[in-house]
């Protein structure tokens, strides 16, 4: 167990507010101090309440005394990326744009869970202008860093969550994924993130980027993930995209069945999804990573899907989200907006509704391909991402000859196409002490299952957070 509060996992801080040896308040202190020591040089936060989150962590001390906590969450310190509504503070959507002076009266349904749930808000997480990229800076917020080198980028969209987490600004994080925005910056950051099943967490108001956008938990560890994932996938109306809820009554345990392991599996192995370049580095740390679910009792084969073409269909959903998005606005504010969300809503407005359809059929069939595949195999393991963490401040690596971010994540986003559970769990550094990600992949509807086979990696490989050298305080 770690010495330091700020690093417990929620499972660790809920044992011990039961047994009394830890308050919600001494947690809330915790991570708010790391906050306050680190925030400054790496940037996870847009907004901190620390008034709401010492009064919260009062309550919850209090239902803890009176041995009536309110939820599974009651007192964890949890932080939400700038994307979700969260009551009684702007959602600026890392925008300039996005006007300050509205009610801000409602929460979106991940959040409202959380809050009854009791879990502890700290603030808002950085985002890059509407999560358009796979990287986290914006005029608004300005460069969020990466904690094992702050040179680099923590990736995004969903950077600020994903820092918050690896350097114990509270011990959960709620992300968004439209094409790799929770595994993108999971796998930069070396910490765990799963982006669930299209619809297993309830969405509104649903991603200007639709079918392509999933919410998600960030966490340090595969249990805190299952532990969240039951909390933020209980049911909502106003999402009717919403899958209907998994278990008895309104939500599930994901932890029930966690340590089962995967003995017997059948897993696939696609070092590079078809053929894409992958960094030596990166390559031999997650060939070694999948070996394990070997040692582990499964049958590990190395096999490609065989996809059809993923990176145009996407483009043009992706493309057309952005278009749709930007027509909302003024000249006036369009010249305030990122230049490259402006590109690429320009190149989505050019659309037709025939190619826009088109790219819907594509889609399908890259759907129909991972349903076959997994008819013969439960798992399928790829890397994260193809290269470590680059400077931070760019969209994609210096010198590089590709367009946009989507040349450099090919392994995230065909799995926004096809609506399917996939998680980033950390698979070691490189020789400059980067974390590489290992993405795991299951069917529909098979989020307990990803979640137990990372959870049976992390128990053979711990997962390490960084330890801050050289992040000034």
């Amino acid at each position: 167990m770690p010495d330091d509060i700020a690093l417990l996992s929620a499972q660790d801080l809920i044992a011990r507010y039961r047994d009394g040896s830890l308050s919600p308040i001494e947690a809330t202190q915790a991570a708010l101090a790391r906050i306050e020591a680190h925030n400054p040089a790496l940037n996870a936060f847009i907004l901190i309440d620390a008034d709401n989150a010492l009064a919260e962590a009062r309550k919850s001390e209090e239902r803890w005394r009176l041995g009536a906590p309110r939820g599974r969450l009651d007192g964890v310190p949890t932080s939400i990326k700038d994307i979700l509504l969260t009551k009684g503070w702007p959602t600026l959507r890392g925008s300039k744009v996005t006007p300050r002076d509205q009610p801000w009266d409602e929460d979106a349904p991940a959040v409202a869970r959380l809050r009854e749930h009791g879990a502890v808000l700290l603030g808002k997480t950085t985002t890059p202008e509407f999560g358009w990229k796979g990287v986290t800076d914006s005029a608004l917020s300005g460069i969020t860093r990466n904690p094992w080198n702050p040179e680099r980028t923590p990736g995004g969209s969903s950077g600020g969550a994903a820092v918050a987490v690896a350097t114990g600004m509270g011990a959960l994080a709620l992300g968004t994924d439209g094409g790799g925005s929770v595994r993108i910056p999971s796998a930069f950051t070396g910490i765990f993130g799963l982006k669930p099943t299209f619809g297993r967490v309830p969405a509104y108001p649903l991603s200007p980027f639709g079918t392509l956008a999933h919410i998600g938990p960030m966490t340090r560890t595969v249990t805190d993930a299952a532990i969240l994932l039951g909390v933020i996938a209980e049911p909502d109306s106003r999402d009717w995209y919403a899958l209907p809820p998994q278990g008895a009554g309104k939500s599930m345990d994901y932890t029930a069945g966690l340590n089962r392991g995967v003995k017997g599996l059948r897993i696939a192995f696609s070092p590079t999804l078809g053929g894409h370049p992958v960094d030596p580095e990166i390559a031999t740390l997650v060939a070694v990573a999948a070996n394990r679910f070997a040692d582990l009792g499964a049958q590990v084969e190395e096999v490609d899907p065989d996809l059809p073409d993923c990176v145009e269909p996407f483009r043009m959903h992706w493309y057309a989200g952005a278009g749709a998005l930007l027509s909302g606005f003024s000249d006036e504010q369009k010249a305030v907006i990122e230049s490259g969300l402006r590109d690429i809503a320009a190149e989505g407005a050019s659309y037709t509704l025939l190619d826009y359809l088109a790219a819907v059929k594509q889609r399908e069939a890259i759907g129909v391909a991972m349903s076959r595949f997994h008819e013969t195999y439960h798992l399928l393991l790829t890397p994260s991402l193809p290269i470590p963490a680059f400077e931070a401040g760019l969209e994609r690596p210096a010198g590089a000859d590709q367009g946009r971010w989507v040349d450099w994540t090919p392994f995230s986003y065909p799995f926004n196409l096809t609506r399917q559970p996939a998680a980033s769990v950390p698979c070691g550094l490189t020789s400059a002490g980067l974390p590489a990600g290992l993405q795991i992949v299951g069917p529909l509807y098979a989020d307990a299952l990803v979640l137990r086979a990372a959870r049976a990696y992390e128990k053979i490989a711990p997962f390490q957070m960084p330890a801050l050298e050289g992040v000034a305080p």
